[in-house]
C-alpha cells in the first residue's frame, strides 16, 4: 500500500515539473538551468542518503534507496543530453554554409 502512494507521489510530482517546465517563458536557458538544478538536489539528496547509510543513522532504508536511484539516474539522462546536443553541435560545425 505505502509503496503504491509512494508511486502516485513521485508520478504527481513528475507532471508537476513537466508542468513548471512547459509555463517557463520557453527559453531553453531557463530550462535548461532548472533541470541542471534538479540534477544538483537530486545528486545531493542521494549523497546524503549514502552518507546517512554510511553513518547507519538511515531512518527507511528503502526510500534511501530510492534517493540513490533517482541521483543515478537524472545523472545519466543529463549526460546522454549533453552527448546529443555536442552530436548536435559537431554535425551542424561540419554543415558546409
Amino acid at each position: 500500500m505505502n509503496n503504491s502512494i509512494n508511486k502516485i507521489n513521485n508520478l504527481t510530482d513528475t507532471i508537476k515539473n513537466r508542468n513548471d517546465l512547459q509555463k517557463s517563458s520557453g527559453d531553453f536557458s531557463s530550462i535548461l538551468k532548472k533541470s541542471l538544478d534538479e540534477v544538483n538536489k537530486l545528486q545531493k539528496d542521494g549523497d546524503k542518503a549514502m552518507s546517512d547509510i554510511a553513518t547507519g543513522s538511515v531512518k527507511d532504508l528503502h526510500q534511501a534507496a530510492i534517493a540513490i536511484d533517482k541521483a543515478e539516474l537524472s545523472m545519466k539522462l543529463m549526460l546522454e543530453v549533453r552527448n546529443k546536443a555536442l552530436n548536435a553541435y559537431k554535425e551542424l560545425s561540419r554543415t558546409p554554409m
